[in-house]
């Protein structure tokens, strides 16, 4: 159900509601039922993006080829991203890195070898604020410019790949990334690395739900997503997976 949907069905219903109040004086408590579903639907859309209820997210490929893409969120990190990087080298890896920009001055350096290792880079926001989903139009406009303007300034490239802070998205946010030109990237593993979950927890989880076309979660942000990370490339490998970058699984431009 999109939000065009969601918000038709609820026209509707207050409609006949409004309806049985006049000709049958039927009580308008019932009102409630439509308001509080809708308000329900508007919540689970806005937090859930592979419901695709304000716009189509790519959460992951119709393939039956043995590919799967891994994507880290948050970086880049002055620790963890260069072992991260390392990982991948390893097992002859792709990824792709959604990077906040307020975190890209200092760690230039990463971002340059994220890039000539072959890696894409996509944008995260500029601050990641936890209240950033109540900006204006305007406001995640500036959010996805200010990123990619630093982003550009490091290696010379324009993102067109935007997976949204926590994967919530809204009406505001839709329309910034349409206007500039973005798509909007989610996943179909979401990993919990950065919860309380023991290491061996979270490469079980990851590696039961692993399948052609799916794209990962990770975040490059902590020692226990490195030692998921190499688990999970080694699971790959043995089961003869190919692991990609976003783009590449997609068949989608990362640049412009």
């Amino acid at each position: 159900m999109t939000s065009k949907t969601a918000k038709t069905g609820f026209i509707i219903a207050i409609s006949v509601i409004g309806l049985l109040h006049h000709f049958f004086e039927v009580s308008l408590w019932w009102l409630t039922l439509p308001a509080g579903l809708y308000k329900t639907l508007i919540i689970y859309g806005s937090a859930n993006i592979q419901s695709n209820f304000h716009a189509k997210a790519h959460c992951c490929a119709d393939s039956f080829e043995k590919e799967i893409a891994v994507s880290f969120d948050d970086g880049p990190n002055q620790k963890y991203t260069p072992q991260v990087l390392s990982a991948l080298a390893q097992y002859n890896a792709g990824a792709t890195f959604f990077v906040i920009g307020k975190n890209i001055r200092g760690n230039e350096n990463i971002l340059k070898q994220i890039d000539a290792d072959g890696h894409s880079i996509g944008n995260h926001s500029y601050t990641h604020s936890f209240f950033m989903d109540f900006k204006s139009l305007q406001g995640f406009k500036d959010e996805l410019n200010q990123a990619a303007d630093d982003v550009f300034e490091v290696i010379g490239k324009r993102m067109k790949l935007f997976r949204p802070p926590y994967g919530v998205t809204t009406p505001n946010l839709v329309k910034a990334s349409n206007a500039l030109n973005y798509s909007i990237i989610g996943w179909s593993i979401r990993s919990l690395d950065t919860t309380a979950d023991h290491a061996h927890t979270i490469t079980q989880r990851v590696q039961k739900q692993i399948k052609p076309g799916a794209i990962i979660l990770f975040h490059d942000t902590s020692d226990k997503t490195i030692q998921v990370l190499k688990q999970t490339l080694n699971f790959a490998q043995e089961n003869g997976y190919k692991i990609v970058s976003v783009e590449h699984l997609l068949k989608i431009e990362a640049y412009e």
